[in-house]
């Protein structure tokens, strides 16, 4: 929960918090790829934001930067709601359905 209801101008995303781990801890891409297993573009669309974070992906990121899975992935969930919100034409196709469910 965020204080007084208040959303980031900008979305996170949990690649961003890799990444930074990644830095601090002076690792590649390409050596976590290959310690948990994944391929390094996986990785990669994961960390430039194209792809979101699964279960797995964030148990086996914990395992490796001891960052909490259920932080990478609750972060991701606040990143794609704050996305799903500000797409004009997802929340006008929204409000249309609350409409036709009113009257129902």
């Amino acid at each position: 929960m965020r204080a007084n209801n208040l959303t980031p101008f900008e979305p996170t995303h949990s690649g961003e918090l890799i990444r930074d781990e990644l830095e601090a801890n002076s690792l590649t891409q390409a050596k976590l790829a290959e310690s948990i297993g994944v391929k390094p573009s996986l990785l990669n669309e994961i960390i430039k934001g194209k792809r979101g974070v699964n279960t797995e992906i964030a148990l086996l990121i914990e395992a490796a930067l001891n960052i909490p899975a259920d932080l990478l992935l609750n972060l991701q969930s606040d990143y794609n709601m704050q996305m799903a919100k500000s797409d004009a034409s997802f929340m006008k196709r929204l409000s249309s359905i609350r409409n036709i469910a009113a009257v129902l």
